[in-house]
């Protein structure tokens, strides 16, 4: 096709991430406008979004404070630069970032997504334990199907295979501890596993390889998302602090998914009182409406650096966005919009209607298994023989088709609503499901 015939209403331009490219253009689904928990299509439709976009829209779609602050800072200030300058509301953004964490997660580093979140969390970890005089320390580990993000940091502590054959070597030093899952003992658990906290002293056997000497840190998402909604059994994550604690390993907590509300909670580590050295945030600390991450580091890692001559750089790391001003705006008119509403802990006030109302699919077809916390949800379906993850993605499409936004992984139905969605649109959207599943081959 030449230059020439590419017009605006041709697809072939655009190689879409994540996307079966071929089996979308041939017949697209587009989202032309969103509105409080509905997306609307290129025909016309709405669109009841059960997976607040990409897991990042949390206090829904088109919210006129978040609207308003944006529109207002583009044209006051639309660019600062992020080195060795500063405007006043990255700051602001900062401060009141670090007063919804625990101490001694004090400071805030400003980046533009999750992926650059952890790989800025990764290099921290190795610069810190440089700085302390541990220059042994290099070797990072993560875990099986873990996911964080698509930097070559993130793909190599990751451990979603997909995510990382078809690259290379990705980075060395890299090891993994096992998973939680447990389907034979924990099928159809409401919330934490009771079974399964043993698999943090996996790490155990992991520092014995390797010495805890040469190991900089253990990075985990409390609950494991794009992977498919893994839930920490009882006392996992409190044994896996412990155990860094124990050998001197610092411990990042990717919380890109379940911060800012998502488990009734403002973070994952108010949710289950372990409070990690390091935190990977993004996608919900603006709604999704600007991209921008930020990781919480603790007081001890920061004030490592602050030492040496004054006029120099303490980290030699940043991005050109890093705090940028219209990002900064989206971020706290959405904290803002939160606390107005309640949002970040309106999850436990609906989770136990949630709960039951994805666990009365429980005996469907295909469904093996139903995981939920908070307002998150999965469904674990029965792949079929020879195809995997073809039965999921029917379930997508069929789905799109009757006005509901479903996420797929492998052949899991994962769920994750903006915080705002009402009991009576939680029935919809398992009224819904349920048709699905009924007529699935």
């Amino acid at each position: 096709m030449s230059k020439a015939a590419y017009g605006t209403n041709n697809l072939d331009a655009f190689w879409m991430p994540f996307t079966a490219n071929r089996q979308f253009k041939e017949n697209p689904r587009l989202l032309v406008s969103a509105k409080d928990m509905h997306y609307k299509s290129h025909d016309g439709r709405e669109i009841l979004d059960g997976t607040a976009g990409l897991w990042c829209c949390n206090a829904g779609h088109g919210r006129p404070k978040i609207v308003e602050a944006v529109q207002k800072q583009v044209a006051e200030l639309d660019y600062a630069p992020a080195f060795q300058m500063g405007h006043p509301k990255a700051f602001e953004l900062a401060a009141r970032l670090a007063a919804m964490l625990p101490s001694p997660l004090d400071h805030v580093f400003f980046t533009n997504s999750g992926s650059e979140s952890v790989d800025t969390a990764l290099k921290i970890a190795l610069a810190y334990h440089r700085a302390k005089g541990n220059g042994t320390k290099v070797k990072l580990i993560g875990r099986e199907r873990g996911y964080h993000g698509v930097g070559f940091g993130g793909i190599s502590v990751g451990g979603i295979s997909g995510n990382r054959k078809t690259f290379g070597n990705a980075l060395s030093g890299i090891d993994h501890i096992r998973h939680t899952h447990d389907l034979a003992r924990n099928a159809y658990t409401r919330g934490e596993p009771e079974y399964g906290a043993e698999f943090a002293d996996d790490l155990e056997k992991v520092v014995a390889l390797h010495d805890a000497s040469n190991i900089a840190a253990v990075i985990v998402e409390p609950v494991a998302g794009s992977t498919g909604v893994l839930i920490p059994p009882k006392g996992y994550l409190k044994r896996l602090r412990e155990i860094c604690t124990k050998h001197d390993i610092l411990l990042i907590f990717d919380e890109v998914i379940t911060g800012f509300g998502r488990l009734g909670t403002p973070f994952a580590v108010d949710y289950f009182g372990v409070v990690p050295d390091l935190v990977t945030t993004a996608k919900g600390i603006t709604s999704g409406v600007i991209p921008m991450g930020a990781v919480f580091a603790s007081k001890q890692i920061y004030e490592t650096f602050m030492t040496g001559t004054e006029n120099m750089i303490e980290l030699f790391h940043g991005y050109t966005y890093s705090g940028h001003p219209v990002a900064c705006a989206a971020a706290l008119a959405t904290l803002d919009t939160y606390e107005e509403e309640g949002l970040l802990t309106r999850a436990s006030e609906i989770s136990s209607y949630w709960e039951d109302a994805l666990h009365a699919l429980k005996g469907l077809p295909h469904v093996i298994d139903i995981r939920n916390l908070g307002l998150i949800g999965a469904i674990e379906l029965e792949p079929i023989e020879g195809a995997p993850t073809k039965r999921a993605f029917q379930a997508f499409l069929k789905a799109y088709e009757k006005g509901v936004l479903i996420r797929t992984t492998g052949d899991i139905i994962a769920l994750s609503p903006p915080l705002i969605i009402s009991k009576g649109q939680i029935e919809h959207l398992f009224d819904t499901l349920a048709d699905v599943l009924k007529n699935l081959d």
